[in-house]
């Protein structure tokens, strides 16, 4: 049996396949009742006909025997309410699924999904922080969907900067440099570079020598780029590490990864007649693109002086991952401002016939992270802020609002706990937030056990597992059927049968917030259900049921965190 949406849409379905075929009920969850059906309106207008009458005749078709009463309201709307006995064969099939009414994929799909991406030399910033956050759920929950994910980390790390970079770690000493990279000052090592730089035409006439050396494929030249990759790679992953982000050194794929395929895509590009020459360069100019003055807008492949532009390197990536790795799906997780880039990208490698029309390819936008003054959150020096910096006084702030709290925890505890809330705070804040916004970078806020914030949910999840703490024997399914007699265990019920549309809208539309409205609003509902429903004091089969809601509640918000990349402590 599928899921309560499934086996009501089904049933739907049916019935409006007798008025005309395929036509959609348009299924969704109700304030009015447990669903509502709105497809009422739209087959009325295909077929010329009033909508009430059109609803009279699904209602008619419908067979809900055992699955749910209907009653038609306002111009033509079909409110569903679940029949006690789906109630009770849907619980009892959550109470022995681990998954939660998540199926898996048969046929997994291979889908490769493009995040973070810092620079080499480089502090990761706060500007990653999105990226970084968003595409984590995102590979997490495609995993859980049975997904077949490769992560790439698209990191910068060719281009003329490398050579100022490498005669400033010849000028330190590989020890020297070594060591100030690896205590993760990348910002001090890349500004001691690039201030010699602008100060002495000597480094600056060595730092272009250099560049040619590297890119020519000079031994030694290459052995100290590699320096400088491997320590900020080493870097990157301890940040990971801390803010619990599952991308590995090997998932690292950075712009030289692409460097000997190149030539090929301008040939590639070439062969076919896309390529054009324009003031020097070769460009693809690919229908549809064009500036405010209607002239069409140009892809520059290869620049007047010969080098290649972003665009070899980002069209070359899209070959290896469909040829090569063999991806169904490509996610890219990029701000907003690349979304034209991206685009043109796409579209030049559909022209080229590097992307079959079988691979779904996307780009993932996100707004900004702003200050209290909803500017570009930055420090009040006016420099951007560390995002290891970040999770440090989240850690911070975490603890001192445990240390008001009653917990009973070591001090040991105390800071792992604290570093679970501030993860939290930090990551729920960015995926809860619709990621086309911009949202308000607010620590006292996120860190916060009270509204829709992450601390919140994770301590709703502790405040659901104290119940079978304080119970202190093991408990069973109810043997009786679920009555569910009072509102608040129907609405609790309803809510965590939803679980499996949540979580598949959610990754779908690659809107994690959506995932994090839902366990928002189910632990709302635990809420009204534990103050309106005593659960030890119970007797019978009404204890057994509350106990198995209360079980059921509390593995949603631990599943359902979980696949946002979101730990859910017992204890808090």
């Amino acid at each position: 049996m599928g899921s309560t949406y499934e086996t009501l849409n089904a049933a739907l379905q049916r019935a409006f396949d007798t008025l005309a075929p395929g036509a959609d009920p348009v299924l969704r969850l109700s304030e009015h009742a447990d669903f509502q059906a709105n497809g009422v309106m739209g087959l009325a207008k295909s077929l010329g006909r009033p909508p009430r009458d059109v609803a009279a005749e699904v209602i008619n078709a419908l067979d809900l025997e055992g699955l749910a009463s209907v009653a038609m309201a306002g111009p033509g709307f079909l409110n569903l309410t679940l029949a006690p006995e789906l109630l009770d064969a849907k619980l009892r099939e959550l109470l022995v699924d681990e998954r939660l009414g998540v199926s898996e994929s048969l046929a997994p799909r291979r889908v490769v999904i493009d995040y973070s991406a810092p620079n080499v030399a480089k502090e990761m910033h706060v500007g990653h922080l999105r990226s970084t956050v968003i595409g984590d759920a995102l590979a997490r929950m495609s995993r859980f969907a049975g997904k077949s994910v490769i992560a790439r980390n698209h990191v910068g790390d060719w281009g003329t900067p490398f050579g100022m970079l490498i005669e400033h770690l010849v000028d330190l000493g590989e020890d020297e440099a070594v060591a100030e990279l690896s205590i993760g000052d990348l910002d001090g090592f890349y500004r001691g570079a690039r201030t010699k730089f602008d100060a002495d035409d000597a480094f600056k006439d060595r730092a272009r020598a250099r560049v040619v050396a590297l890119q020519g494929g000079d031994p030694e030249s290459r052995r100290l780029w590699r320096v400088l990759v491997d320590q900020s790679v080493l870097y990157f992953s301890e940040v990971y590490e801390k803010l619990d982000v599952t991308l590995r050194p090997e998932d690292v794929t950075g712009e030289s990864s692409y460097n000997d395929a190149l030539e090929g895509v301008v040939e590639g590009l070439r062969a076919q007649g896309l390529l054009v020459e324009s003031d020097g360069a070769w460009c693809v100019f690919p229908p549809g693109f064009a500036n405010r003055e209607g002239e069409p807008l140009p892809l520059i492949v290869q620049k007047r002086d010969e080098g290649f532009g972003y665009a070899a390197t980002d069209l070359a990536a899209v070959r290896d991952r469909v040829d090569r790795l063999g991806a169904d799906e490509l996610v890219y997780v990029v701000g907003a401002p690349q979304a034209q880039h991206l685009e043109m990208v796409f579209a030049v490698a559909r022209l080229a016939g590097w992307l079959p029309e079988r691979v779904r390819c996307e780009h993932v936008a996100f707004g900004n992270v702003l200050g209290p003054d909803r500017k570009m959150f930055k420090s009040r020096g006016g420099e951007t802020i560390k995002l290891v910096s970040l999770l440090d006084e989240a850690i911070e702030r975490s603890e001192v609002v445990l240390s008001e709290r009653r917990h009973g925890l070591s001090e040991v505890a105390v800071r792992e706990l604290a570093t679970k809330i501030a993860r939290a705070s930090i990551k729920y804040a960015d995926l809860s937030t619709e990621r086309q916004r911009d949202y308000v970078f607010d620590l006292d806020r996120m860190v916060s056990f009270e509204g829709d914030t992450g601390p919140y949910l994770q301590y709703a999840h502790a405040r659901v597992r104290s119940i079978f703490r304080r119970l202190g024997e093991p408990w069973s399914a109810p043997e009786g059927a679920f009555v569910l007699a009072t509102t608040q265990e129907h609405e609790l019920a309803t809510s965590l049968l939803a679980f499996p549309e949540a979580f598949a809208a959610a990754l779908e539309f690659r809107q994690p917030h959506r995932l994090c409205n839902y366990l928002f609003d189910l632990a709302q509902r635990f809420t009204a259900f534990y103050d309106a429903c005593p659960v030890l004091s119970a007797e019978g089969d009404v204890r057994a049921q509350r106990l198995a809601l209360a079980e059921l509640c509390a593995r949603t918000l631990a599943l359902g965190l979980g696949v946002l990349g979101i730990e859910a402590p017992k204890q808090m």
